[in-house]
């Protein structure tokens, strides 16, 4: 896939300074990183099972070293030049950096990056999300669901349009009389989900029986990409549930409904096939009333607890719409969030006008920060604002978070079609988190000067190294998506969200089989049972904000939308993803500030702000002398020697988009917030 002559190595010398030693995580941070991104030393059968999980200088290590193997054999195949003494101490800048939290890979790339994988496979697992399109879903029915499924398999989040409904009609399909026999591998998965999909529009007929025999069986051991295989039974399930959708249809032509429902049937297939998270998002038309009420837990309770959970579902907005029944929708539940398409083909950030060069956009991925084509994959970086002194620091950090970027994109992925979308535009997402402890430590004004001056330090950049690799510039380069378990590592605020408050509990769900357990114990952390009886305890983590003035109870929702405006008008060339909470007095606003912000904004979506009375929720407020009382019961947590490995955990790098594989409950919240996600939405 990508020709590997020679590998980098970062000197033993300069890694000798690190074995041994821990950085300055955040208050989650070890146990998250021990939890998500440390690979298995080894990486073999044999390894998972006996071994330990990396230490995080090892992921480093792993990490800038595979950044750089890819850089050097792209000099080395299209025999460009390359200086071995300069690269040495690129890489190493690259690691310090890193290892001070000043920028941060997504999470992709902590687990992926550096890996055999990579090079044997291609570059589709170190991206974050993509975007395919239904609107020609007369030409190839399967293909879209497909691509959602492969890519969803690989870690990426997918969105989705409606645009294919009414374009083709369901057939009953025509019998077969062959066995279909099911591959062990996620080609295998996706190739039968497309005979089936296909039977039902005369392409293929419906294979007589199919074979499952051949999948490992559930608790298996998967050695290439990493985790535990989860037997046959989510595939038969995801099949049946297909023939739930489409059977009922024959004779009819495919609507909203049907499109979405299918995406959702995959989504739950991959969810539940040993990869808890992925993320999905529906992108369909406001004018479509059967679309705005899928989620309805009055009109579609079976299908919302069956399957719909698995999607978060926006509209393709219009400059000039009315927007008083969506907005009224958005006011009630959370759903639907906005994506204005102009805009995103018009502009790159709002401050340079515009520019028209993105004309080809056609969505957005799951969190809706970056502009994409349909089966075009988009690959972040997170940078910390507040963790920098100066601009001329955070310059230098944009260097070399840029590097890494723009590294993922000279590898291309499995998939010709979007290789030929990637390779031409090079789209990557420089994004920021602590963007509001950044404007408690440096000054409004001054964050968004950095942001100014940041924004164009990355485009000199771009043109240099585009020269360097004889490689297309990127399209768009900056973005700020909502984060999720990467900002955890150092400790600051996702994206640009408000802290939940100044003192809080932060908890997380750990299986009880893990072997964390026993060590976050003695360690003097609070630990307790799942009320949800899922078989995971939860685990309480004291945190301080530390640099606090309001937390997003105290801020409005026109100030939080105007942060969002701003971060676009700076910074963002691609898009600015956010949850603005709202207070149930403000609700009647959304409609004016969509109104309002249509021309300002690329995408947003909104969360009703209310006291949540479930046990064990995710976030809650303490006061002062509780966290403290907490923090001193707190000793050293040393996982050194142990296999943290829970089981493959797959990243959108966003708590807001994911879906988390846990059954929905029987009941739903008005605004659907499940009680046991680790998320805003």
């Amino acid at each position: 896939m990508f020709r590997i002559r020679e590998k980098f190595a970062l000197s033993d010398s300069f890694i000798a300074q690190y074995r041994g030693r821990q950085p300055k995580w955040g208050p989650l941070g070890y146990v998250t990183f021990k939890r998500t991104y440390a690979r298995v030393v080894g990486g073999n059968a044999k390894a998972s099972a006996n071994g330990r999980t990396e230490e995080y200088w090892e992921t480093l290590r792993r990490v800038v070293e595979g950044c750089y193997t890819i850089q050097w054999n792209h000099c080395q195949n299209l025999k460009l030049p390359w200086n071995k003494d300069k690269a040495q101490r690129s890489a190493q800048e690259m690691f310090r950096l890193i290892w001070d939290f000043k920028f941060l890979p997504p999470g992709r790339g902590l687990w992926m990056m550096g890996t055999d994988y990579i090079y044997d496979r291609g570059s589709a697992a170190l991206n974050n999300c993509a975007f395919v399109s239904t609107d020609e879903l007369q030409v190839s029915f399967s293909e879209p669901f497909c691509f959602l499924m492969d890519m969803s398999m690989l870690g990426v989040g997918v969105a989705f349009d409606t645009k294919g409904a009414g374009k083709i009609e369901v057939h009953k399909p025509v019998q077969g009389a062959d066995t279909y026999a099911v591959e062990d591998s996620k080609e295998g998965w996706c190739d039968l989900v497309r005979c089936i999909l296909d039977s039902y529009v005369g392409l293929c007929p419906r294979p007589a029986h199919v074979d499952y025999s051949k999948v490992r069986p559930m608790g298996s051991p998967i050695k290439t990409f990493g985790g535990i295989a989860p037997g046959p039974a989510p595939l038969m399930e995801s099949v049946a549930n297909v023939d739930k959708v489409l059977e009922a249809r024959i004779g009819r032509r495919v609507t909203s409904s049907d499109i979405t429902d299918l995406m959702n049937v995959i989504g739950k297939c991959v969810v539940s096939g040993g990869v808890r998270r992925t993320a999905e998002l529906a992108l369909g038309d406001p004018a479509d009333s059967e679309y705005l009420t899928l989620k309805d837990p009055q009109m579609h309770p079976d299908k919302l607890k069956a399957w719909r959970w698995a999607s978060n579902n926006s509209v393709s907005a219009q400059i000039g719409m009315d927007y008083g029944e969506v907005g009224a929708q958005t006011a009630k539940n959370g759903e639907p969030g906005y994506f204005w398409i102009d805009n995103a083909r018009a502009y790159g950030r709002l401050k340079d006008g515009e520019s028209w060069v993105d004309q080809k956009v056609s969505g957005t991925n799951p969190c809706a920060e970056q502009s994409l084509e349909s089966y075009e994959i988009c690959n972040l970086v997170e940078t910390f604002p507040s963790l920098h002194e100066s601009f001329k620091e955070y310059e230098r950090t944009l260097k070399f978070a840029y590097l890494y970027a723009k590294t993922v994109t000279l590898v291309p992925t499995h998939n010709e079609r979007t290789n030929a979308i990637m390779l031409r535009n090079r789209r990557i997402g420089l994004s920021q988190s602590g963007i509001v402890e950044s404007f408690e430590m440096h000054g409004r004004r001054e964050h968004f000067r950095w942001c100014d001056e940041g924004y164009k330090y990355v485009c000199k950049l771009d043109r240099i190294y585009a020269q360097w690799l004889c490689i297309p510039e990127s399209i768009k380069k900056t973005s700020v998506k909502p984060s999720g378990t990467v900002s955890l590592l150092p400790g600051v605020t996702p994206g640009i969200h408000y802290a939940h408050s100044k003192y809080y509990m932060r908890t997380i769900r750990i299986d009880k089989t893990s072997p964390l357990i026993d060590h976050i114990r003695k360690a003097g952390y609070r630990v307790e049972e799942s009320v949800y009886g899922d078989n995971t305890l939860v685990v309480y983590f004291p945190v301080m904000t530390e640099h606090f003035d309001r937390s997003k109870s105290d801020v409005s929702v026109w100030e939080q939308v105007e942060n969002i405006a701003q971060m676009q008008f700076y910074w963002a060339d691609n898009q600015v993803s956010a949850t603005v909470t709202f207070k149930p007095e403000e609700a009647k606003d959304i409609p004016r500030i969509l109104e309002l912000y249509e021309t300002r904004l690329k995408s947003i979506s909104f969360l009703p702000l209310r006291d949540h009375n479930y046990p064990q929720a995710p976030y809650q407020e303490i006061s002062q002398e509780t966290y403290e009382n907490a923090h001193a019961r707190i000793k050293h947590l040393d996982f050194h020697s142990l296999n943290t490995k829970e089981e493959q955990d797959i990243f959108c790098d966003s708590d807001k988009c994911e879906v988390i594989g846990i059954e929905p409950p029987a009941t739903f919240p008005e605004e659907q917030e499940l009680p046991f996600g680790e998320g805003e939405k």
